[in-house]
């Protein structure tokens, strides 16, 4: 088996059906399998995909493990030479993940590569490679100097931002959104680290890869990722997760140092879970006495694709009240100038892809230039419409 890929679920059935359908349109590798670990879901997730994807193999866990501890359940049942930890909310294209692999086997010292992975609204996720989070390099963040100073070598080292982003480098830290390990490096440094529940178990792997003289790759292939549906990254729970893990790191392999420097990011990081608990506590008072009404902006959904898919989509859109155009395209068509020519100022666009008609490949072809036009992404596949914000069925 060459090729092991491992998804942890939880209540996202609607992307990991999009996830599982784009894997199974990978090109090129020679052998593999997939393996689900459900997080005890609550949302049918099993009994929706199970019949949706018989060659898929599902694992239940009868309690949310957290990520480290139920990714490791499907590593130790899994045969590939290489793994790829890879989440629900993500899609590759059909040749993205033949692409890494030979880059892996000719780079043998990589023991983990990380891919650039976009987000709905075409911008690449500063998460897709990072440095480690040194004391410095912590404080340089949690002070947001890492934004007055984007490609700064010390200042923004925590997102490496004096890299380019069209090639291939070697870094620290590799994104467990999406990470490809040779299975022998793997086990040399013992799985994830189960300490982690959630967020940090990356960051601890990558540094236990570097420690055993493996490399660590970010390259230059783009995958989607809708980032972090279960968690917004402004909530407290976000913020208080993320920041106990980078606690957990810095007493793993920071303990020695000084209090004078420990101490200060300790209160760093009290101050941003304090503020995110604020920021919490104002939006559902405000939301529950009304007292900020906000300004819903509105949605304008292109939906872009066969025949089939348009007639459906017209039916859909009807029923629920969406404001949408249509455009019956074949895969050949020229849609970037179609797109350009139905913009809509003042209203959010979607442009929803026929996953039928356009390949993966191709759609993420198109997120640069949905960057540019300001607009978001949106795929339909098998009667499902996914955005950044919504997985909604169409029958």
């Amino acid at each position: 088996m060459l090729l092991s890929v491992v998804i942890v679920n939880y209540n996202v059935k609607f992307y990991l059906a999009q996830c599982l359908w784009a894997l199974q349109q990978t090109c090129s590798v020679a052998s593999m399998e997939i393996i689900v670990v459900d997080n005890h879901s609550t949302d049918g997730s099993i009994d929706f995909l199970k019949q949706r994807f018989p060659n898929v193999r599902f694992i239940l866990c009868q309690h949310n493990l957290g990520f480290a501890k139920a990714n490791n359940i499907g590593i130790r049942q899994s045969q590939g030479e290489y793994v790829l930890l890879l989440n629900p909310d993500t899609f590759v294209g059909e040749h993205t993940l033949a692409d890494a692999l030979a880059f892996m086997q000719t780079h043998p010292q990589a023991g983990c590569a990380g891919f650039r992975m976009r987000k709905a609204d075409g911008s690449v996720a500063m998460e897709s490679r990072r440095g480690i989070p040194t004391p410095l390099t912590a404080a340089y963040k949690m002070i947001g100097l890492h934004r007055l100073f984007p490609h700064h070598h010390h200042f923004a080292h925590y997102y490496l931002g004096h890299l380019p982003w069209n090639e291939a480098a070697q870094i620290e830290v590799v994104s467990g959104a999406c990470m490809l390990l040779r299975r022998k490096a793997l086990l040399q440094v013992g799985l994830l680290d189960e300490d982690y529940f959630m967020y940090g178990e990356d960051i601890e792997l990558s540094y236990q890869l570097l420690r055993c003289g493996w490399q660590n790759w970010y390259l230059p292939l783009d995958i989607l990722h809708y980032k972090g549906k279960s968690t917004a990254h402004t909530s407290f729970r976000y913020v208080h997760v993320f920041y106990k893990a980078m606690l957990i790191f810095l007493r793993k392999h920071y303990a020695r140092i000084t209090w004078v420097i420990r101490l200060p990011i300790q209160l760093l990081i009290l101050a941003k879970a304090c503020i995110a608990m604020l920021q919490t506590a104002r939006h559902y008072i405000s939301k529950y006495f009304n007292l900020f009404p906000a300004k819903r902006e509105q949605k304008c959904y292109l939906f872009i694709g066969k025949k089939d898919m348009i007639a459906e989509c017209k039916m859909f859109a009807t029923a629920n009240a969406l404001h949408a155009q249509f455009i019956e395209q074949s895969a050949d068509a020229p849609y970037i100038e179609v797109i350009d020519s139905k913009n809509e100022s003042k209203k959010q666009v979607i442009v929803v892809y026929d996953t039928q008609c356009f390949t993966y490949d191709t759609i993420l072809q198109q997120m640069h230039r949905l960057q540019q036009l300001g607009y978001m992404l949106g795929t339909f596949s098998n009667h499902i419409l996914l955005t950044q914000d919504e997985a909604m069925s169409t029958i």
